[in-house]
């Protein structure tokens, strides 16, 4: 106990030291950053919409999953975010934040009551406050297919309203929006009927909407720990499980799964992602500390998977990788380290100055603004340099959670070339200053 008690602590320090440094190089590394306490950590988070542009800055919506302890209800949060556009903050109002307080630029607009993976239309619903013994949100529309928890595998299909999940039974379960559109049809003619015998007194409305799968899909034998489409079809998905296995699946073939990789890690996957760029392209990432990126056009079923590349940079299992929107060959990745990664596959096997003695090849920027866990990140879409981070820091400080917008310098991802020149043009402009 006594030996763990210490390892924990030197552990401590590092993370500690580690961050001290990173805080140093703020004004150096960034752009632009925001740091924002939470009371409860947030498992998830994701953009939406660009809600208004202005000269300096624009507002986005950005909603976030808060876990409670049970003291009182767990939440779905609506906030708006400002988000300063590049090269507008000062390098000394970025490194100057608290890490304990809240950050002007994050406003909470609404909290939903939620009791697990619901269907939600966040315009409509009211606000609610969480407090102990408070009713729950009603929900827009129940999905019914699993047979137990489906707490973290959760997809929305970009191209059509179609829902997937995963969950502990193991099973994958597919679901169309359309199926509700339908339902509500089929009632309404029926109530028409009805309303002109009795009086269209119907209590139907009063009770939530459900809708049943479209299909149901077996293939893991252990917890389905992540789920994504195919970003050019609503009929392909793939899924990652405690299993090891990353499984294709193709709803327009059948239930069985397409391709079937037994060993495409050497431990649980936690995490995937299909290019939006190349759909030949996977991410997946493990408790085995990395990333993988597959071909499906190499993929066989049965065999230990081959990956394109393997990207070795976190010292903890991988709990989230994604695309960059904007350049097909950018990812990022978040670790139980508390490390953001962001990586290039296309700088692998090519050596420059900077790579020449890195042992983490593609790598290029590495976030430590976080000391503990992170558990999501999501990169923005109208603003594709931008990501939003959030840790769960239950372990370091005894609860809550971090959340982070960033953005690194451009110089750190721009091409070249064009650092190069802006470069000069400043060179020449101070060699002129003091002449």
């Amino acid at each position: 106990m006594e030996r763990e008690m210490k390892e924990k602590a030197k552990g401590c320090c590092s993370v500690e030291e580690r961050y001290t440094q990173w805080k140093s190089l703020v004004p150096v590394l960034y752009d632009w950053l925001a740091n924002h306490n939470l009371v409860w950590p947030s498992l998830s988070c994701r953009w939406g919409p660009l809600l208004e542009e202005a000269t300096y800055k624009n507002r986005h919506r950005l909603y976030l999953s808060e876990q409670t302890d049970g003291s009182v209800p767990n939440t779905l949060v609506i906030a708006n975010c400002e988000v300063v556009k590049p090269r507008v903050a000062a390098a000394e109002h970025i490194s100057q934040f608290n890490e304990e307080a809240r950050s002007p630029f994050v406003k909470k607009h609404k909290t939903i009551l939620h009791p697990g993976e619901l269907i939600w239309d966040v315009e409509t619903q009211p606000n609610r406050h969480a407090v102990l013994g408070a009713a729950t949100s009603r929900p827009d529309l129940v999905l019914k297919g699993h047979k137990d928890d489906a707490e973290y595998a959760l997809a929305m299909c970009p191209t059509e309203p179609f829902v997937l999940s995963g969950g502990k039974d193991k099973c994958v379960v597919l679901w169309s929006v359309h199926d509700h559109i339908s339902t509500l049809a089929v009632e309404a003619d029926s109530d028409d009927k009805q309303g002109s015998i009795i009086g269209g007194n119907n209590e139907k409305g009063k009770e939530n909407s459900s809708i049943g799968p479209r299909g149901i899909y077996e293939g893991h034998t252990d917890t389905v720990e992540d789920v994504q489409f195919c970003p050019s079809s609503a009929q392909e998905f793939c899924s990652v499980g405690d299993d090891s296995r990353l499984i294709l699946w193709d709803a327009r073939v059948g239930s069985a799964p397409v391709v079937k990789v037994d060993k495409a890690h050497r431990g649980d996957l936690h995490c995937v992602d299909w290019s939006p760029h190349d759909i030949n392209f996977i991410l997946t990432g493990s408790a085995d500390n990395t990333i993988h990126m597959f071909d499906r056009r190499n993929l066989k079923s049965g065999e230990v998977g081959s990956p394109v590349y393997k990207f070795e940079g976190h010292d903890a299992p991988v709990l989230c990788v994604q695309w960059n929107p904007d350049k097909s060959s950018v990812f990022g990745s978040a670790a139980e380290d508390g490390i953001v990664n962001i990586w290039d596959h296309d700088k692998v096997g090519k050596t420059t100055a900077d790579s020449a003695d890195s042992t983490s090849p593609g790598l290029f920027f590495r976030h430590a603004g976080h000391r503990d866990k992170v558990v999501d990140i999501h990169w923005n879409a109208s603003d594709p340099w931008t990501i939003v981070s959030v840790s769960d820091d239950c372990e370091s400080s005894g609860g809550g959670g971090t959340l982070q917008i960033w953005r690194m310098m451009d110089l750190i991802y721009r091409p070249e070339e064009e650092v190069l020149d802006e470069l000069e043009k400043y060179h020449s402009h101070i060699f002129e200053c003091n002449s």
